[in-house]
């Protein structure tokens, strides 16, 4: 019996022992909300939707990092809205955001992390991720906690990429101002390893702090073009990737960028990528107050990988050839041809949606697809080829003798994403031309135009309306709210 009850006992005991304990939530609570921003998620909101719907969707890809200025939002929000609106469409593609900043408060050499676990806005907490922890074993890595605890220039970023972003956990490093440019380049390389393609870098940083409160008048005369040139020098650096003389820049001028560093360890990193840069929006607090005593410039800039085409010209050739056969076999003996699949790609087996798009002599002459994927893409081409053909109630059947005459387009689409709005007008900002197809579904009814419409109808007003009618709707549903509304965007090609 005692033996029964020791066995127990240390069962229990080592069932204690491998109880898995649960990490201790570490807040790094807001240092600024109610100051340099709102401090109520109603108030937030409204003033990131009137910034977001103030500025451009340039439409970007592959977005692979950004520069923001980090002054308070009434200076400087507009110009970091631009930047990170153009993530929205992309909001899926990135799980981890790396934050570089300044530390404007503390003192210290090389990089800092902080000891938290969440950061913390009006919007709900930001998690940390794990990598932190291998980072902090890196050469130059510490954890200088003081220098988080009141530093703005990361968390005022947060609010902008919990708006335009879905889930995401944070990778937020201080770069200190005692840092060297070897260190710099020795950080950027450890914080490369860290760094997938699901990942997002945001270097938080002002420009040039002109006037006598930040003890910089290089110049006293045309003040406001001088600061342009200034800054002008510093981007064209940025944009050509040039690390060394972005250096070089700042060694020679003192140019006061307070995030020189965090922009520098970017430059750094982006060495031998095939990267573009392209600067979104520039202003300065000179601008803004009309007075240039003393001006910071704010600047945002986006960094973007190649766009990688969804198919190989191979792969395009093919399933054109592919559409104008089974059009001539269809119309030769009234059936699909059979196609070997073990000939063919992955791409063309992947189940996808497309449309295929028959002109006549410039004209459309049918147009008919599966916008959801439904089947592999050379079955979508075939079945879709012949419905365009005859099976679009807007046109009669193609005959045959008109084959000859047709010229085939087909396009592959993504999923369609819903697209939330608040109004006609919030929709209308939303939208970007030549680049999201639209499906607008109400009750039962449902319509879509090709991203290629645009071409046809540029005013978005006429776009949405003409959208409605095609399905029977009434023509302004598109205002209305309860309407569902969902984007996608085509990968077009077509024969010679």
């Amino acid at each position: 019996m005692k033996k029964i009850l020791i066995i127990l006992l240390l069962m229990v005991l080592l069932g204690c022992q491998t109880q898995v304990v649960e990490e201790k939530k570490v807040v790094r609570e807001s240092a600024i909300a109610g100051s340099w921003y709102p401090n109520s998620e109603e108030e937030i909101n409204k003033t990131l939707s009137n910034y977001f719907n103030n500025v451009e969707d340039a439409g970007l890809e592959n977005i692979k990092a950004i520069i923001v200025p980090h002054a308070g939002w009434r200076f400087s929000g507009r110009v970091a809205a631009a930047a990170f609106k153009q993530l929205v469409q992309h909001k899926k593609d990135y799980n981890t955001v790396l934050i570089l900043g300044p530390s404007h408060t503390s003192s210290f050499d090389g990089a800092s992390i902080p000891n938290a676990t969440h950061y913390e806005t009006p919007l709900g907490l930001v998690k940390v991720s794990d990598k932190t922890k291998q980072l902090l074993a890196e050469p130059l890595f510490n954890s200088y906690n003081e220098a988080h605890k009141k530093e703005h220039s990361i968390e005022i970023e947060l609010p902008f990429l919990q708006y335009a972003l879905s889930n995401f956990e944070i990778i937020p490093v201080l770069i200190g101002p005692r840092t060297t440019v070897d260190e710099i380049n020795s950080i950027a390389s450890t914080l490369k390893k860290y760094v997938d393609n699901n990942t997002l870098i945001v270097v938080s940083s002002d420009f040039t702090h002109y006037g006598p409160r930040y003890g910089y008048i290089p110049f006293t005369e045309n003040v406001s073009d001088n600061i342009k040139f200034l800054d002008s020098l510093a981007i064209d650096r940025i944009k050509a990737k040039d690390a060394e003389g972005f250096a070089e820049f700042l060694s020679e001028t003192g140019a006061t960028i307070c995030g020189r560093h965090a922009v520098l360890a970017l430059l750094f990193m982006l060495q031998g990528e095939d990267i573009t840069p392209q600067l979104i929006s520039y202003d300065t607090s000179g601008n803004i107050t009309g007075d240039y005593k003393n001006s910071v410039s704010y600047v945002s800039m986006v960094f973007t990988e190649p766009k990688k085409e969804p198919l190989t010209k191979d792969e395009q050739e093919f399933l054109l050839k592919l559409a104008r056969d089974t059009l001539n076999y269809y119309y030769g003996l009234g059936e699909k041809p059979v196609i070997d699949e073990s000939e063919l790609s992955p791409n063309l087996k992947k189940i996808q949606g497309c449309f295929t798009t028959l002109n006549k002599n410039y004209n459309l002459r049918g147009c008919i697809g599966h916008i959801l994927p439904q089947e592999e893409l050379y079955k979508c081409v075939m079945d879709n080829v012949i419905s365009a053909a005859v099976n679009d109630r807007r046109f009669l059947p193609v005959r045959a003798d008109e084959l000859d005459d047709i010229k085939i387009e087909i396009s592959v689409l993504s999923v369609p994403e819903p697209l939330e709005f608040s109004s006609g007008e919030d929709l209308k900002n939303k939208l970007r031309p030549l680049v999201d197809g639209v499906v607008l579904r109400n009750g039962m009814r449902q319509s879509t135009y090709l991203p290629q419409v645009w071409e046809q109808l540029p005013d978005k007003e006429l776009f949405l309306t003409s959208l409605c009618k095609k399905g029977g709707m009434r023509e302004d549903c598109w205002k209305d709210t309860s309407t569902k509304v969902s984007t996608y965007q085509a990968f077009v090609f077509e024969e010679e």
